[in-house]
């Protein structure tokens, strides 16, 4: 018989066993993540797609695997909390060396919550923070590359094109250099800078997602920093600049969370992320962890951002403003950015989905591109809080609405499960108190929002208002999901004309209608705009009201046909005209 292991060996080797696990899920996200620059060099979009959707599966199937593996090795020992302690001892020294330490960390808490299911944290099993108040390991060189000794902005640009060329060549780089320099130099003159450039520095990994690519990084002229994007895409005749961003809000915006996750392949993810906290300072450092596909320990800095700011808030959670949800219960923190979103027990009518459905929409938002347009959502289990943070009402609405999704005590609420998402403004509530200027934007945004979706096969399915919401950058996103679903899926049909005056006039339709049978001409009569700011709508979209509209994009996306999603606006782009907004590319 072999000899039963003791406890401190069992620690050792179950703390070896996640640390190899670890190791594999990093080799192979930085092998997938690798791929992007070949994918992008010869257009091939949908082997992109493929690695994205690859890599988005690749922690839980690694997870998974070391769950059955510790649950093998420990036994009947496997809920040994001495045991569990001692190997996150042992695993907090087998990781001092590593310069993704802190994704590691995140690694071993996903291993312990699968055995045991925690509520709240455990601090004698799970790295609630950090092990390490600085990092352990030093970088061998830094996240970025400097240019220094610039004689001119044009000399700048043409270095940096040339140290970051493909095999593929530019369609004229001449051209985008002197398009590059002079949008520089207006910027520094617009901000009363030096007329020159003093230093750039560049993040040294190229920032690869959907069919672009983005140099990232800072330029520094007397006393201004200015943040640095150069987007590039790869058309027909080559590669060519698209635009460069040069502030703030356009840099966050590329990082937006409605946007899918970039390819960068970096040594030390720490690095890159604080460096890119001193181009957007009020994104969090979970939001950029996640931005650049390392979603597990975003969230584990989301959660331990949302700790930091309970430990000092006096405020409670409250119902979030806006129309109640027929499916979800959403609350919120008035001072705290983020949103709560729990899956009712009963959905009011007509919503007709289950909770398994609802889970399984958010899941497909989560593996799909969300083209800009769809807020990233991520899913906590478990998650415990003191009483005192909620206030009477929303504690009412729990108690009567998400018995199976919470457990109120005398002291806690426990939430066994919830999607975490930004907090945006309802874009009803936002065009009833806006200027008119803003809310003729968004209702412009708002077609927009609804085209670049459905180019990224993606209904919306409910296209009301309410279900939408404007960001601080002004930007119309989609968040309600339990009636979304893939637009190859829909039936657009055209309204058969009635026999009889009455008929048109029926509450009912008078002829028969399939689940997925969608009927563009009533769009009209139920998206609840009126007056100037339904005409500024049906001035840019009215053809969302055709069933050629919806037809022809199908029929696009059957044949393969890629519509490149910009991160910025159409007047931002180098070479844009008001003929030349959306840019089609079959793959390669």
């Amino acid at each position: 018989m072999t000899p039963r292991l003791s406890d401190s060996r069992l620690a050792n080797v179950g703390a070896k066993t996640i640390r190899t696990a670890y190791v594999t899920f990093h080799e192979q996200f930085r092998a997938i993540t690798g791929r992007a620059g070949i994918r992008f060099d010869t257009q091939d979009w949908p082997g992109l797609q493929a690695d994205t959707a690859e890599r988005l599966g690749l922690y839980r199937r690694i997870v998974d695997l070391v769950e059955a593996a510790i649950r093998d090795l420990l036994g009947d020992r496997v809920e040994n909390k001495v045991i569990w302690a001692s190997m996150k001892a042992v695993y907090s020294g087998l990781i001092t060396d590593r310069d993704d330490w802190e994704l590691a960390e995140t690694f071993f808490n996903s291993a312990t919550r699968r055995i045991f299911t925690t509520v709240g944290v455990d601090p004698q099993i799970e790295f609630v923070a950090t092990d390490f108040e600085t990092p352990p390991t030093r970088p061998r060189s830094p996240v970025y590359r400097s240019y220094n000794r610039i004689t001119s902005t044009a000399v700048l640009v043409a270095a940096v094109l040339q140290d970051f060329a493909f095999d593929t060549p530019y369609e004229d780089a001449p051209r985008d250099v002197a398009l590059v320099a002079a949008r520089i130099e207006a910027q520094l003159e617009q901000l009363g800078a030096l007329q020159s450039v003093d230093r750039l520095e560049l993040i040294r990994s190229p920032f690869y997602r959907g069919m672009g690519v983005y140099l990232v990084g800072r330029l520094f002229s007397g006393s201004h920093r200015i943040p640095f994007a150069l987007a590039l895409i790869h058309g027909p005749q080559g590669i060519a600049v698209d635009t460069i961003l040069l502030d703030e809000n356009s840099v966050s915006i590329l990082f937006s969370f409605a946007h899918s996750y970039f390819h960068v392949d970096v040594d030390r993810p720490y690095d890159l992320v604080h460096f890119l906290t001193t181009l957007m300072p009020r994104k969090r450092l979970g939001e950029l962890y996640i931005s650049i596909g390392y979603h597990k320990h975003g969230k584990t800095e989301l959660y331990r951002n949302l700790l930091d700011h309970l430990a000092y808030t006096t405020e409670k959670f409250e119902i979030a403003r806006g129309q109640r949800g027929m499916v979800m219960l959403v609350f919120t923190m008035p001072g705290y950015d983020m949103v709560f979103k729990l899956i009712k027990d009963f959905f009011n009518y007509p919503k007709g989905s289950t909770r398994k459905e609802v889970r399984a929409k958010y899941d497909l938002v989560y593996r799909h591109d969300r083209a800009g347009r769809l807020v990233d959502a991520q899913s906590f289990e478990f998650l415990a809080f003191s009483r005192a943070l909620f206030s009477d009402e929303l504690l009412d609405v729990l108690a009567a609405d998400c018995v199976q999704s919470v457990t109120i005590t005398d002291d806690t609420v426990i939430i066994a499960h919830a999607y975490v998402q930004r907090r945006v403004i309802p874009l009803d509530i936002y065009i009833r108190n806006a200027h008119e200027t803003a809310a003729r934007a968004a209702v412009c945004d708002y077609g927009r929002a609804i085209k670049d979706m459905a180019s990224c096969n993606i209904f919306p399915g409910d296209m009301l208002l309410k279900n939408f919401g404007v960001t601080r950058h002004g930007r119309v996103v989609f968040y309600d999901y339990d009636e979304l679903c893939l637009l190859e899926e829909c039936n657009f049909r055209r309204l058969p004309p009635s026999e009889r005056y009455e008929d048109s006039m029926a509450a009912e339709p008078w002829f028969h209608v399939n689940p997925n049978d969608i009927f563009p001409e009533e769009f009209a009569h139920f998206l609840g705009l009126s007056g100037a700011l339904r005409e500024e709508f049906e001035q840019h979209h009215a053809d969302l009201y055709t069933t050629d509209y919806w037809r022809g994009v199908q029929e696009a996306i059957r044949s393969g046909v890629r519509l490149h999603i910009y991160p910025y606006q159409p007047e931002q782009r180098l070479q844009w005209t008001k003929d030349y907004d959306y840019e089609l590319s079959s793959p390669g």
